[in-house]
């Protein structure tokens, strides 16, 4: 019952009227204990002086109260501004009590209201030592009451440093939160053995299922400030393997207003365990270069478009300009962007495809940027349609080009992929077709053409991540297509950010390639992922091998053969240096190709093959057209034999 009764009123504060009478009756008390200090413990005083002093003195204190209000905080919640308010409240009411005694002295308003100084001076501190402390005992107790009667999980934090102890309070100051501190994990062995806010803090050497189970412990918290990136990963790599969860407090830059709150510390993402130290750009020039400009994004209801959006919408442009074919995600981008307080912008539902209705876009608002970054982008569908991968991601490219070159467009940003890097697919093939098309259009010397080229994007529409997290939810098992295949990662906001910041350093005719770090495994990516909701492989759930799908690479690039960088003024953004092109050829091939596609031809994909030579379909059906192109390579060259 009386479990019941605190869990549920937990939320309850007590009347300040309430507050107000239990502080004058604290105060009244003080006076008596003033009396007994002043005379070293005893009753050598007139008593009845002291009951007629007692009112006057409390109602001394009513007003001064009253006056500051020391009375309207939260019990539970006091803090140093509730202590000056006290301060303040005992402040008055000694002057006022020593003005009334040298008034009463004059003109003998009261009998025998005469107070010594000592015994106001005794009483004024007894009263804030009294007050104070009645706070503090009070909130004390609620706190340990409410929180021994809710079910309770035991947490250790991984850090005895500043950053742990802040984390100790923001789990510990909350009648909401259920966490109990049972111990702290550090690396430094001077720390080991000790207590901190009476917690012993542990070695890192005493992690083991056995002492987790023993100690019932539910969560580990890791709470190193300054710490490097990749030695964080690694701590958090080993955690996950433990039957607890893993959580993590951010970095201090984070805190809302410098403070540390409960809510912010968060369960380790998979993004954490990546092998790559998140990119973050400083000095930028994406301000200046966005300033005035008519911006223009196609594909902005995507997980790229979208975010490249919501970035631009923080600068000072001129108008915003959004296209995309998907109604649904158009419209709940809109609202985003409005509930924001974002309104200087224009979404048109929209296909790159329909010239007329671009044309007529790219006439009405004469934007002077655009971010093309409307495609298909799924390699196996496109593996098996082939005509829209060219209409879309050669065809719309092509026109989007065209537009921008015939209204003086003054930029043109493409959002590439590192499939287009020795294509091995259709999806690949088509957008290193439109990266050439692009370089070939620059030689027009009118809009600077630039190309961002970068790999997997992390909870992008349709990959890996939001998948295994679905197969998860279902109980498994997560599918993978080969033990060793690998992939290049980052997230959404650093691959927008690279894509502004090298749309304000290109200068025509570049492909920005972004420095991904190191590539992750996706097996090993999968295991991860199980272990951080809380489930083991393969008991709980088990890994599938499915094998390659059609045009599916083992390893993606971010560099052709022949190809390497120069770099810029930020390490992570390098530039390449492509293969010399026959532009005239290029451009004469991808109209033919556009054309062919037009009537279904059953050529176009060997045509493709023809302008990208180093498409060399995998796990495909169209690997036959590698077979035929390789023999009658073979012919060509024994006839050349012959005839010498």
């Amino acid at each position: 019952m009386i479990k019941n009764y605190l869990v549920n009123n937990a939320h309850r504060y007590a009347s300040k009227w309430l507050v107000l009478a239990i502080d004058i009756t604290l105060v009244t008390i003080a006076f008596v204990l003033s009396y007994l200090i002043r005379f070293n413990l005893t009753l050598d005083f007139d008593i009845s002086k002291l009951f007629i002093q007692l009112p006057v003195v409390a109602l001394i204190a009513l007003v001064s109260f009253l006056f500051t209000g020391s009375y309207k905080g939260v019990v539970r919640h006091t803090g140093v501004r509730d202590v000056y308010k006290i301060f303040n409240a005992i402040c008055l009411s000694s002057i006022l009590t020593i003005f009334l005694v040298i008034l009463n002295k004059q003109y003998d308003l009261i009998s025998d209201f005469t107070i010594f100084l000592g015994i106001i001076i005794i009483h004024s501190l007894v009263s804030f030592i009294i007050l104070t402390a009645s706070r503090y005992v009070f909130k004390s107790l609620y706190f340990n009451l409410v929180k021994k009667f809710k079910i309770t999980k035991n947490v250790l934090i991984y850090g005895a440093g500043e950053a742990g102890l802040l984390t100790y309070d923001a789990l510990t100051n909350r009648t909401s939160s259920s966490a109990k501190v049972v111990g702290y994990i550090d690396d430094d062995e001077k720390k080991v053995g000790k207590s901190l806010n009476g917690i012993t803090v542990f070695s890192k050497d005493i992690l083991s299922e056995y002492f987790l189970s023993k100690r019932e412990i539910s969560e580990i918290i890791v709470s190193i400030n300054n710490v490097d990136q990749n030695k964080l990963r690694e701590l958090v790599e080993g955690l996950v393997d433990f039957p607890v969860q893993v959580k993590i407090v951010p970095p201090v830059e984070k805190w809302i207003n410098g403070e540390l709150k409960a809510s912010q510390i968060k369960q380790v993402q998979i993004e954490d365990l990546l092998n790559r130290v998140p990119i973050d750009i400083k000095k930028s020039k994406v301000s200046n270069e966005l300033k005035d400009q008519v911006i223009l994004v196609t594909g902005g209801a995507g997980s790229i478009g979208s975010e490249i959006v919501r970035q631009i919408a923080n600068y000072d442009y001129k108008s915003l300009i959004i296209i995309d074919q998907a109604e649904s995600p158009l419209y709940d981008l809109q609202q985003e962007l409005r509930q924001n307080g974002f309104h200087n912008f224009i979404p048109l539902v929209g296909d790159i495809r329909d010239k007329n209705r671009m044309n007529t876009y790219f006439q009405e608002y004469k934007p002077t940027m655009v971010f093309h970054a409307a495609a298909y982008k799924h390699v196996p569908l496109m593996e098996y349609n082939y005509y829209e991968a060219i209409k879309v991601n050669v065809a719309g490219t092509k026109m989007m080009v065209d537009l921008s070159l015939q209204y003086d467009v003054e930029k043109f940003v493409f959002v590439s992929t590192d499939k287009a890097v020795n294509p091995t697919n259709v999806m690949g093939a088509t957008k290193r077709i439109a990266e050439m098309y692009i370089g070939s259009m620059q030689q027009e010397n009118k809009t600077k053409f630039i190309t961002t080229r970068f790999g997997n994007v992390l909870g992008s529409n349709g990959s890996v991540i939001p998948l295994f997290k679905k197969q998860i939810e279902k109980g498994g098992p997560l599918t993978v297509t080969h033990k060793d295949i690998t992939r290049f990662f980052m997230t959404i906001p650093e691959a927008s950010q690279l894509v502004l910041e090298a749309a304000a350093m290109g200068q025509g005719g570049e492909i920005f390639i972004f420095d991904m770090g190191k590539s992750v495994k996706i097996f090993d990516l999968a295991k991860n992922m199980i272990k951080l909701s809380g489930l083991k492989y393969p008991e709980d759930i088990d890994i599938k091998i499915t094998g390659l799908r059609p045009g599916e690479k083992l390893y993606e690039e971010l560099l052709a053969d022949g190809e390497n960088t120069l770099p810029t003024y930020h390490k992570k953004i390098m530039i390449g240096k492509t293969r010399e092109l026959d532009y005239t050829y290029v451009r004469t091939k991808i109209d033919e190709l556009c054309i062919s596609n037009m009537f279904f031809n059953d050529d176009t994909v060997g045509l493709m093959k023809e302008i990208v030579p180093e498409y060399v379909s995998n796990n495909s059906e169209y690997s036959k057209l590698d077979e035929k192109k390789k023999n009658v390579t073979s012919k060509k060259a024994i006839m050349k034999v012959l005839q010498s």
